[in-house]
């Protein structure tokens, strides 16, 4: 009987607990499925609109085969920021087929970076039929690979007012995996070489593969939209020391162009225990698609 009274007893304060539980996880934001098409093929993912949108993003793919960043999303929209979030090409829900494997030829040479961008701006196409308010900015929340992803995306697509860039190259992608085969994954390179050496690597090493090279700043000198570039210095897969000097160049020309670099990071700059480049990336996002908004309604 004691049994019976304890377990009678949990399920009860089960159920007074659960509608609590899931109204916190609802209080926020509201998560919708979506499916879309991008050149030929159906992408699924999921939209989070928050009570108060106060910007929109969609998350745009590293290099890895990765289903749709929720945890990322969810950071997102508990600060105001609505989200589409897809599974990339080939991945999860989501048809066509995944090109990898994630570093070589195939994955970073143009036809794929100029399809993924395709993906990347359909999903902002889309997102926008879904937003309430219509002068709502949205723009581009990218990881590594989507350096080169999200500029060619912005530079075809006028929806996309904004991007912000975690450990993105602003380099070629032929510099890119020079410097990358160079490091060969050792997380200690940076104590046994130089930025100067590091450097020399990138620019003139032979090249293991021959594709026509991805320069992202070919994109980027054709946009005028505000974007946030957040490094690592102890990245491996990128040499960040080089991405920076391309920034100041386009910052140089006038260009809308923000960086900030973390002495403790490596490439990760966004996983779910790092907090200070997410809540840096947010207050930018929030400021920046206020002047936006301001600036739409006084036209």
């Amino acid at each position: 009987m004691n049994i019976s009274f304890f377990s009678n007893l949990f399920l009860w304060l089960l159920l007074i607990t659960l509608p609590d539980m899931v109204f916190c996880q609802s209080a926020d934001f509201v998560t919708q499925d979506v499916k879309f098409e991008s050149q030929g093929v159906t992408l699924a993912g999921s939209i989070l609109t928050p009570k108060k949108t106060v910007a929109a993003v969609v998350i745009v793919h590293g290099s890895d085969p990765v289903k749709r960043e929720m945890d990322f999303a969810i950071r997102l929209a508990k600060e105001g920021i609505a989200v589409l979030t897809y599974d990339k090409r080939g991945v999860g829900e989501s048809g066509g087929v995944y090109v990898g494997p994630s570093v070589g030829t195939n994955n970073i040479d143009t036809t794929n970076l100029n399809l993924l961008s395709h993906d990347a701006s359909s999903a902002v196409n889309t997102f926008r039929t879904y937003l309430k308010d219509k002068k709502i900015p949205i723009g581009l929340v990218g990881f590594s690979q989507a350096g080169w992803i999200i500029p060619i995306a912005a530079s075809k697509n006028p929806q996309i007012e904004f991007m912000v860039l975690f450990s993105c190259p602003t380099i070629t992608t032929l510099e890119q995996l020079r410097f990358q085969f160079y490091t060969n994954g050792n997380n200690n390179f940076w104590e046994n070489h130089t930025e100067a050496d590091a450097r020399e690597h990138t620019k003139n090493d032979p090249d293991r593969y021959q594709f026509v090279a991805t320069d992202p700043k070919n994109s980027l000198n054709t946009l005028s939209i505000p974007g946030l570039w957040l490094f690592g210095e102890k990245d491996i897969q990128i040499p960040v020391k080089l991405c920076m000097e391309q920034l100041n160049t386009l910052k140089a020309q006038g260009k809308p162009c923000e960086y900030t670099l973390f002495s403790k990071l490596g490439h990760n700059t966004s996983s779910g225990d790092i907090t200070e480049t997410v809540a840096i990336s947010i207050q930018w996002i929030k400021q920046k698609a206020s002047n936006i908004k301001k600036f739409k309604s006084s036209k």
